[in-house]
């Protein structure tokens, strides 16, 4: 899930240059499906920058699998479906709404944007209440939407204290086949979410930064070795400290930079970047994890 870079100009622009470092970054390390959304702060992006956004996306060899989001508003989701219905994107996220919803009317509008947009959905869940204040209502709406295939996928994304111990993940999994469940965290819960619950793999933020650590850590738990996955998962703590306390997205943004990936420049409101400080305290985890990267690229 990568972050866009920004030019330091009046409308910060997105800055496809670096961007498509980033990209390159990430496919050296092996890793060849991105998720454009919360990362590249999709929530605030114009209508206007959307299609260009798109536009960019489309370009790249069909060895990329790249995945745009949409929303959350169902507004200006439905606008962005007149863009999308254009293009081959194999699916689309729809980023979660935080407004005015219930379960019933949630599934009416993904489903109409579906329609438009012409394009199966990944549906991102990061909060309990992110399908309506019903939970059951809500998980019964995205099983019938994986089983009539309007969903393709489920990003699993609600934080635990304890990630072994979820009990909407097992209500979700008593409606939903679990192959259709990827967790949405990051590395820190991904093995557990992949030996517990026998999710089929895990989205990553800090694998930007560490591809080829990220691809390691899902190959061993792909294979079932869950111990040796352990501390590959390590290398990515200290970043993964700073996100959970300072925010993901800003702090994977400013960690990009800082680990000499790409210039990601500045972000949009209403986001805040990292004040100086902050971006000392990040700068050694970043580069450490980088170079933890490329000592994982050269060969023995």
């Amino acid at each position: 899930m990568p972050p866009l870079a920004r030019k330091d100009d009046a409308t910060l622009s997105i800055d496809y240059a670096e961007s498509e470092k980033i990209v390159k970054h990430i496919a050296e390390g092996g890793i060849f499906n991105f998720l454009y959304g919360g990362n590249a702060f999709l929530y605030h992006m114009r209508l206007r920058e959307y299609a260009g956004l798109l536009e960019w996306l489309s370009g790249f060899p069909p060895t990329h699998w790249m995945i745009p989001s949409a929303g959350p508003s169902f507004g200006r989701a439905m606008d962005q479906a007149e863009m999308l219905c254009k293009y081959e994107f194999p699916c689309v996220m729809l980023l979660p709404c935080a407004d005015p919803r219930d379960a019933k009317g949630l599934e009416r509008g993904y489903r109409a944007f579906a329609d438009a947009a012409k394009k199966q959905l990944i549906l991102y869940l990061k909060d309990e209440n992110n399908m309506g204040g019903d939970k059951d209502a809500g998980l019964d709406a995205v099983a019938r939407m994986v089983a009539d295939g309007t969903c393709a996928g489920i990003k699993y994304a609600v934080v635990r204290e304890d990630s072994s111990v979820d009990p909407y993940l097992d209500s979700l999994l008593k409606r939903v086949d679990r192959k259709y469940i990827i967790s949405g965290i990051g590395e820190r819960p991904a093995i557990v979410h992949m030996q517990q619950f026998k999710l089929s793999g895990f989205t990553t933020g800090s694998g930007c930064l560490a591809p080829a650590l990220s691809k390691r850590l899902w190959d061993l738990c792909a294979a079932g070795k869950f111990a040796e996955g352990a501390p590959v998962r390590e290398n990515f703590i200290a970043v993964e400290d700073i996100r959970d306390g300072l925010g993901p997205a800003r702090v994977l943004h400013a960690a990009t930079e800082l680990a000499g990936i790409a210039k990601t420049g500045p972000i949009e409101p209403y986001i805040t970047p990292l004040d100086d400080m902050q971006r000392a305290k990040l700068a050694t985890p970043s580069m450490e994890l980088a170079a933890a990267n490329a000592n994982a690229l050269t060969p023995a």
